[in-house]
C-alpha cells in the first residue's frame, strides 16, 4: 500500500496567501452607480442575444443566479435581476491598483485572474511575521484605496490557501494554522478540492468517497486505477501533500477563440464559413506573437449544443490547417448526433518554452 509516513510529523512552514474580491465585476459597477446597491445586479450580455453571465453580486446568488448562466435563465430564475454591460478596461485599471496593493508586502505573487491572487508571505517579517495579521491590512488597504471588498484564505498549502478564502465570503478571511491542517482535511469535503468539478464528484459519490478522510482510509493505486491521473493528486491532497510554489511567473499553454451566436446553428457549410472567415483569422492573429518564440504542438475544436452540452477534439498538429479543422469539427458535430450548435471555438497548444519566459503582467489582457 502506498501510503505517507505517518511516524514522520509532516512540517508545514510556508504561509500562503489567496485573496479574492467579493463578486470583483459588480463590485466596481456597483461602487461607480450607487443607485444598484442592495439590488440584485449581474455583469454580462443581454438576454435577447444569447447572452451569458460574467458574474453577479450576492443578493442575485440567493435566487439561484451564478457566473456563466445564460442571460435568459438567470432573468426567469430572479424577474427583478439588474443586467449591466462589462466595462473590461475599467476592471483591468483596479485590477493593476491592487496588484500595486499586494507588492507592498511581497514580490511574490502569482495572479490567478482579474480578481485573485496567490501571495507568500513566509518571508515577510510585517506583524511579527503573522501572515494572518498581513493578510487583514492588505484587505483593508484594498478597501481603502478601491472602496472594495475582499476575502482571504491563509494556510501553509496553496489548495488550502484558495479553499479557506471561500470559507468567510464576502469581506472575511480564515485561517488553517499547520497544527490545525491534518484535522481540517480529515472532514473537508471533496467537492471542495479545486479540480473536483460536478463528473468527478459524482464518480467519487458513487464509490462512496464523501470526504478527504474517506480518501484516506485507502490505497493510492485504487484512487489513481479510479479517476487516473487526478486520482495520485487528489490522493495527495487528502494527505496534506501540496508542494507547489507560489509561480511569480506562469506560461500560457494554449491560445483560442470562441463565439456564441445569437440563434442555435445546425447547418455545417455555415459553421465552415464562420470558421473561415471570423474565427481562422482571429486566431491566427492572436497565435502570431506566440508562434514567433515557440512551437504548435496541437490543434483543437469546442462545439458546445444547444443544450449546453460540449465537447472537444484535438488532434498533434505543428501548424493551423483548415482542412485538419474541418476534420475535427465533423467527429465533434457526429457526438452531437445531429444537434444544433450554441458555441464554436478553435485553440492551438503550445510547447513550454526553452527561454523566452516573461513576466506575467497582471492583469491579464
Amino acid at each position: 500500500m502506498d501510503t505517507i509516513n505517518l511516524d514522520k510529523p509532516v512540517v508545514f512552514n510556508r504561509k500562503i496567501v489567496h485573496i479574492d474580491m467579493d463578486a470583483f465585476y459588480v463590485s466596481v459597477e456597483i461602487r461607480d452607480n450607487p443607485s444598484l446597491a442592495n439590488k440584485p445586479v449581474a455583469v454580462g450580455g443581454k438576454s435577447d442575444r444569447r447572452g451569458v453571465l460574467s458574474t453577479c453580486n450576492y443578493i442575485a446568488r440567493k435566487y439561484g443566479v451564478s457566473s456563466a448562466m445564460p442571460t435568459s435563465v438567470a432573468k426567469q430564475k430572479c424577474p427583478n435581476l439588474i443586467v449591466v454591460p462589462g466595462r473590461m478596461d475599467i476592471y483591468k485599471a483596479v485590477s493593476s491598483q491592487i496588484k500595486e496593493i499586494f507588492e507592498l508586502y511581497t514580490d511574490k505573487i502569482e495572479p490567478l485572474s482579474l480578481d485573485e491572487a496567490y501571495l507568500d508571505l513566509t518571508y515577510s517579517s510585517k506583524h511579527k511575521g503573522s501572515a494572518t495579521l498581513v493578510a487583514e491590512e492588505i484587505r483593508a488597504e484594498v478597501y481603502r484605496k478601491t472602496k472594495l471588498t475582499a476575502s482571504a484564505g491563509i494556510a501553509p498549502l496553496k489548495f488550502l490557501a484558495k479553499i479557506a478564502s471561500d470559507q468567510n465570503k464576502p469581506n472575511g478571511q480564515f485561517t488553517i494554522a499547520p497544527e490545525h491542517v491534518m484535522d481540517f482535511i480529515e472532514s473537508l469535503e471533496l467537492r471542495k478540492i479545486p479540480g473536483v468539478g460536478k463528473v468527478t464528484q459524482s464518480k467519487l459519490k458513487n464509490l462512496g468517497f464523501r470526504t478527504c478522510g474517506d480518501i484516506r482510509q485507502v490505497d493510492k493505486h485504487y484512487i489513481i486505477d479510479s479517476l487516473g491521473k487526478f486520482g495520485s493528486i487528489l490522493w495527495d491532497r487528502c494527505h496534506g501533500v501540496d508542494n507547489r510554489d507560489v509561480e511569480v511567473s506562469r506560461v500560457r499553454k494554449s491560445v483560442g477563440v470562441e463565439r456564441t451566436f445569437e440563434h442555435d446553428m445546425a447547418d455545417k457549410a455555415l459553421l465552415v464559413s464562420i470558421i473561415q472567415e471570423k474565427l481562422l483569422p482571429e486566431l491566427e492573429r492572436r497565435a502570431a506573437p506566440h508562434l514567433k518564440v515557440r512551437k504548435m504542438n496541437k490543434l483543437g475544436v469546442k462545439v458546445k449544443f444547444g443544450d449546453f452540452q460540449q465537447t472537444t477534439k484535438e488532434k498533434r498538429s505543428e501548424c493551423i490547417d483548415l482542412a485538419t479543422i474541418e476534420n475535427l469539427l465533423d467527429e465533434a458535430l457526429e457526438r452531437g448526433k445531429g444537434k444544433a450548435v450554441r458555441l464554436l471555438g478553435l485553440h492551438i497548444g503550445l510547447d513550454a518554452p526553452n527561454q523566452h519566459i516573461t513576466q506575467l503582467r497582471f492583469p491579464f489582457d
